[in-house]
């Protein structure tokens, strides 16, 4: 049950995924560390410095076998997690404890590390972003021809259909796909770069030779799997990284957001429900209620989100020089919630769009309610084709609707434009006619044929080989 005394951060207890967390435990961490060690001890030795197979060896063997014990009690007398772990890791490598962290100042470990966890992060965001893509796409192919009531302002407007709605959910996500992977081809780590940036202490080592400084942070690159290093930096990476990331993750809250209010709405309308389990209670007061929970849930967290970018923007702008401290505890917090938040957000939008409850006759009832409005001008047209007159018919249909709207909204009665307009004589068609035009699918443009095109040409060709294979944790 853990501990019920102290305070935990919801997003770990309640919402983010197993896998996400663990890319930003300690642990992780930590042996991320470990492996960046090894990589330098790795490339030193190749560059010529006195460091031995041996020692090596000795590294790698303890590369996952952190003694936490050991790093906790000496941080408490040093207060330094660096040179910590730096003791801790020579405590169990005592034939290569001179050689570790030879050269490199804490943010060798620290920076790269926090890259390459935020690397991990954003592609299994990407790939979770590409599940809920898939989950989409399959219900606006489903519902591509279904017309529904279009809304301008929320107001009754033109028809559309329920798949074309849903491609436009599509089409936010796809947008933050295309960021996504312009943030991953820019991958690069901070590398090995000295106190102020100006790699002083590597140029010690290897005696002034330039080349093999640079051929240092390339092979450090090359080890760590990743194909470069920032060109220049001071002490640190720019912190203009982090809000890089964080932007990416505010585009992807903004789009899970669009999408979760257009379904809270639908669903007050009875036209679609994000699923609702047999046993699950929509209100601890009316039993009867079926509250939208998990698509509100994904707008809170996404509110958090697009709030959270904001922290890296300011940490940014407010960096002194070539270093300074007070970006440490912000980032710590604000970047690790920000892409647990965006896990959630992403797990909520997997199972809500996977399970999309339509109800058609509801859809339909409201169509019928708003089309007669809708196909004035058509009857009109038709009433021309007659021999009408399209000014004193307009004028005249006007009039009609005017008084239809006052019986709905006066009155509360159904729309009897279709009957006023049939018994009227100068426009000459009997009721049967006129509902003749009344074919919801004749009013929806060619959404149907926009859902197919943009489904072969734009989502099809992203999906196409796509690793979607994800695991939702479903939380409280």
């Amino acid at each position: 049950m853990g501990d019920k005394n102290i305070y935990e951060s919801p997003l770990n207890s309640r919402y983010a995924s197993e896998e996400m967390k663990y890319i930003f435990s300690p642990d992780k961490k930590f042996k991320t560390w470990r492996r960046l060690w090894i990589a330098l001890a790795e490339a030193e030795k190749e560059l010529g410095l006195d460091i031995t197979e041996e020692q090596i060896d000795e590294l790698r063997a303890n590369a996952d076998n952190i003694n936490y014990e050991v790093a906790q009690e000496r941080e408490a007398k040093v207060r330094h997690d660096v040179m910590s772990h730096v003791y801790a890791y020579g405590v169990q490598c005592p034939k290569a404890k001179g050689i570790i962290h030879l050269g490199a100042t804490s943010c060798y470990v620290g920076d790269n590390t926090d890259i390459i966890i935020m690397t991990e992060a954003l592609r299994l965001i990407r790939k979770k972003v590409l599940a809920v893509i898939a989950a989409l796409r399959d219900f606006a192919d489903k519902y591509k021809g279904m017309p529904t009531l279009g809304f301008t302002h929320f107001q009754p407007a033109q028809l559309t259909t329920v798949g074309k709605r849903a491609s436009l959910w599509i089409w936010e996500l796809l947008m933050d796909l295309e960021d996504i992977d312009h943030q991953l081809s820019k991958a690069a780590l901070l590398g090995s770069k000295g106190t102020t940036g100006t790699q002083a202490s590597f140029m010690e080592l290897f005696g002034g030779d330039t080349e093999k400084v640079k051929k240092l942070d390339e092979l450090i690159c090359e080890k760590m799997g990743y194909k470069k290093a920032f060109p220049v930096s001071g002490q640190t990476y720019s912190r203009k990284l982090d809000y890089q990331m964080m932007s990416v993750l505010s585009g992807v809250a903004q789009s899970a957001y669009k999408f979760a209010n257009d379904i809270r709405l639908l669903q007050h309308l009875k036209e679609i429900e994000e699923p609702f389990e047999k046993s699950q209670i929509g209100s601890s007061a009316m039993a009867y209620k079926r509250n939208p929970m998990r698509s509100e849930r994904i707008c809170s967290l996404a509110r958090y989100v697009i709030v959270d970018a904001l922290n890296p923007a300011i940490t940014s702008s407010t960096q002194w020089f070539e270093r300074t401290l007070d970006d440490s505890a912000n980032k710590r917090i604000s970047i690790a919630e920000g892409f647990l938040a965006v896990d959630a957000i992403l797990n909520i939008y997997i199972n809500v769009a996977s399970g999309l409850v339509v109800y058609p006759k509801v859809i339909r009832q409201r169509i019928n309610s708003e089309l007669p409005f809708m196909a004035t001008e058509n009857i009109m047209m038709d009433a021309v084709k007659r021999g009408g007159d399209r000014q004193e018919l307009h004028e005249e249909i006007r009039k009609h609707s005017m008084a239809a709207g006052a019986v709905v909204k006066e009155q509360g009665m159904a729309n009897d434009l279709i009957d006023r307009i049939a018994s009227d004589p100068m426009f000459g068609m009997t009721k049967e006619e006129i509902e003749a035009v009344l074919v919801p699918e004749n009013f929806t443009g060619r959404a149907e044929n926009q859902v197919e095109e943009f489904i072969r040409d734009y989502v099809d060709p992203v999906l196409k080989g796509a690793d979607i294979d994800v695991k939702v944790e479903m939380k409280v």
